[in-house]
Formats: structure tokens, C-alpha cells, sequence
């Protein structure tokens, strides 16, 4: 890195100046007026945010997995995003992962100087054994932490498809990437640190595009989540609402339904399909575990 000075989120706030001298309610105000600005640069990013969520589901659909490259906030909020798939989608553990830079244990501390490490990144590639259905997605507000360009580099020499996001758009030309996502955010309310509009960005973009994905691989129906795991009673609540607002059954009905299909995407396949378990196993395989391209088939050989 040259100079980091000139980096978008190494800059001073003028709108934020006198934060230490206004009112807590005027100094939350300003946060507040900041923030705003999040879901507009996000929204400029929504070409690209598509070209980004239809890879990632095509490469999954293939056997691939999503894997997140992140150092500090970047990297915590990649591996938040791939601990919350499993229980709101039910996928493998191993389908979206996420490394960060200083390992495991930098997620509750930090590791000072793991990020300036180029090929810090290298060695849990490798144990993970990268291949071309693969996507790795680099995650780094200022655009410049080597852990994550070390480690898009090599995700590249692999022939793995690979995603760049950054806060600092000037430095997506200087980053070999598939496809680059890069709000413009501006300058943080306190300098340099990106942890807030960037990372709030981040949040943005990571929830669009794991949920995106997932719609696309049919993990929901509408606007419902049908692969959930209902591991607590809330869930299980949720599995047996969803399930009743789908087929109009008593709850008598859609428990009894849901104990024997094991599964909410199978019960669902049963009782608006009329088949039985068997089958219902086999039109999902036969759709690409899709209920609602099964739904739509059955419909139209009526």
C-alpha cells in the first residue's frame, strides 16, 4: 500500500467534526443522519450484488461452496453470515464457511497484524482444498488488507470464481476479481473506523446475498423459509404456522403430517401434492429440491 491517507475510509467526516462537543441526542442524530446514507450506496451496487448472488447459487448448485476471506469486522461479519445458514436454511455447515484473518480465535480477540499478512490466507485455502465450483469472496472495507487480496490471489490461481468487496472503490482496480461490489459509503463518523457505515454495508450486502442465494436454490416458498431446522420452540412453531398457512390444515393435522415426513419441504410435497412419503422424496429429487417447481409441475400435468 502507498499511502493510506488517501483511502475513502481514511478520511475525516466534516459532518462529524464537533462530535465530542454537541449533545448525546445531537451526537447520536449525526450517527443516525450517516447511517442513512448506508442503504443508498448499497442500493448503486445492485447490479453487481445480482451478477454476485447468481454465481454464488449456480456454484453451489454445482456442489460448490461460498467461502468468506475477511480480517477484523469484515472477517466476523463473514463468518456471522455462514453460522446463520444452517439453521434458517438447513444447509451443511461446510456449504458457506468464512476464515478470518488471525484465525478462530480472532473472532472474540483481536490479533493484531493478521491482516497484513499476504499469504495468511493460503494455508486454510488450501486445507479446505479450493476447487473450480468454489466461490471465495474477499471482504475488506478499506480494499487493501492483504490477508484478503493474498487470498483472492490464490483463490484465482485455483480457477475458483471469486467476489471483492470494499468501502473504497478506487482500489477494485487493483484487485484481479470476477465480479467487484463496492459502495461508496463515505468517510466514517469516526475516522477510520470502519466497523460502522462499512460495516453496516457489509451486513447489507452479506444478508442479500446469502439470502438471495438461497431463494434461488428453493430453500424458501414465497416469502417463507421451508428448510428450516426447528431445533427450539420457536422454530417449531414457525414450521407448524408456515406449514398451515400453505395447505389450510388444522394444527391436529400439520402436526401429524410433519412427525411423519420428518421434514417441512417433504410435508409440504405430501399434503399439497397427495402423494406419500416416498414419493414426495422422489419429486424433490426429480426438482431440484425446489417445492415450488414441484407445486408448478404437478399443477400443470393435472
Amino acid at each position: 500500500m502507498g499511502n493510506w491517507s488517501e483511502l475513502l475510509t481514511e478520511q475525516r467526516n466534516p459532518a462529524s467534526a464537533r462530535l465530542d462537543e454537541v449533545t448525546t441526542s445531537e451526537m447520536l442524530a449525526i450517527i443516525n443522519r450517516e447511517d442513512a446514507l448506508v442503504a443508498g450506496a448499497v442500493a448503486a451496487q445492485l447490479d453487481s450484488i445480482a451478477r454476485a448472488v447468481d454465481l454464488v447459487a449456480n456454484q453451489l448448485s454445482l456442489g460448490g461452496r461460498l467461502i468468506y476471506l475477511g480480517a477484523g469486522t469484515s472477517g466476523r461479519l463473514g463468518i456471522l453470515d455462514a453460522s446463520e445458514c444452517p439453521p434458517t436454511f438447513s444447509t451443511d455447515p461446510e456449504m458457506v464457511q468464512g476464515l478470518i484473518a488471525g484465525g478462530p480465535q480472532a473472532v472474540f480477540t483481536a490479533v493484531e497484524g493478521a491482516e497484513d499478512e499476504e499469504e495468511g490466507a493460503i494455508a486454510p485455502l488450501t486445507r479446505l482444498a479450493l476447487h473450480a465450483n468454489d466461490v471465495v469472496m474477499g471482504i475488506a472495507a478499506s480494499g487493501v488488507t492483504s490477508f484478503v487480496l493474498g487470498g483472492l490471489a490464490h483463490a484465482k490461481s485455483t480457477g475458483c470464481p471469486t467476489i471483492f468487496f470494499t468501502c473504497n472503490p478506487s482500489s477494485t482496480a487493483d484487485v484481479a476479481a470476477d465480479i467487484a461490489i463496492a459502495p461508496e459509503v463515505g468517510p466514517e463518523v469516526i475516522t477510520g473506523s470502519t466497523r460502522m457505515k462499512a460495516g453496516t454495508a457489509t451486513k447489507l450486502v452479506l444478508n442479500m446475498l446469502s439470502t438471495g442465494t438461497m431463494v434461488k436454490l428453493g430453500k424458501t416458498y414465497e416469502n417463507l423459509m421451508i428448510d428450516l431446522q426447528p431445533t427450539n420452540s420457536k422454530l417449531r412453531d414457525r414450521t407448524l404456522r408456515i406449514f398451515c398457512a400453505l395447505t389450510d390444515a388444522d394444527e391436529h393435522t400439520a402436526t401429524a403430517r410433519l412427525v411423519t415426513a420428518g421434514s417441512l419441504k417433504l410435508a409440504l410435497v405430501m399434503e399439497l401434492c397427495a402423494v406419500d412419503l416416498n414419493q414426495a422424496r422422489d419429486l424433490l429429487a426429480a426438482h431440484g429440491d425446489s417445492v415450488k417447481r414441484v407445486i408448478n409441475r404437478e399443477m400443470t400435468n393435472e
